[in-house]
């Protein structure tokens, strides 16, 4: 049994043209909170809907809990996506059976209590909340399974610095110490202090990958300044960030 969660090797993924993961390998152990750093166009949504299986490699292999992307990695993965896909007009009740219906692992006990600590009644509707709220309910969601490895696609972007404490807090408090977290983000302070290491994606290959600790102690700067040297050339062009 490997004493890894997550293999990639010579992982490759080409839209026509364009090469958007070219030859990467990683390997992610169990128990840790691991940032996916990278500039928008860095590869970091298409690996993780890789590891879901939502996407086919062009090439290289992926094993989940020692096993390919299949039907048995899709059961210990749960997945933020980067946008809301549920229903304006179904209620956070209809969510927590469809999650109960889809999931072995879902709690439903403790996403009812998650959602009673924001003040979310199991009668009220997605048509009635603010974005912010909406984004909240999803991740109660998926922190609510007790899965081995939690793919966060920009969980913090686009709401403002209390939900981004909020959305940290939870998953702080509810992720098993043996399960992984992978946090896909260009918002670097943020997570920052949360992180047990952190992976540098460009152009679709990994150019870093230690422990947090480990990177801020031989650079000498923090994740957020190491991240903007090594992307300073998009932020000259006027990359997104």
């Amino acid at each position: 049994m490997s004493d890894y969660l997550v293999t990639c090797v010579g992982l490759t993924k080409r839209y026509g043209q364009k090469e958007a993961l070219s030859k990467l390998s990683l390997q992610l152990a169990p128990g840790r909170i691991i940032g996916l750093l990278g500039p928008n166009g860095s590869g970091k949504t298409t690996l993780i809907k890789l590891l879901c299986g939502l996407l086919q490699p062009t090439e290289g292999s992926i094993t989940v809990d020692g096993s390919p992307v299949g039907p048995h990695s899709k059961s210990v993965i749960s997945y933020l996506p980067d946008k809301m896909y549920y229903a304006d007009w179904m209620r956070v009740s209809d969510l927590f059976d469809l999650f109960s219906d889809f999931y072995a692992d879902f709690d439903r006990e403790r996403a009812e209590n998650m959602c009673l600590s924001l003040g979310i009644a199991p009668s009220d509707r997605l048509k009635t909340m603010s974005k912010g709220t909406k984004e909240k309910v999803q991740l109660v969601l998926v922190m609510a399974r007790r899965a081995q490895l939690y793919l966060l696609d920009e969980p913090i972007a686009g709401v403002d610095p209390a939900a981004r404490e909020f959305i940290l807090n939870t998953i702080l408090t509810n992720y098993d110490e043996n399960a992984s977290v992978l946090i896909s983000t260009h918002l670097i302070s943020d997570v920052e202090p949360v992180l047990d290491e952190a992976v540098f994606l460009r152009e679709g290959q990994v150019v870093l990958h230690d422990n947090a600790d480990a990177l801020r102690e031989r650079e000498g700067k923090s994740l957020d300044a190491l991240f903007r040297d090594v992307f300073r050339a998009q932020i000259y062009e006027g990359g997104a960030f």
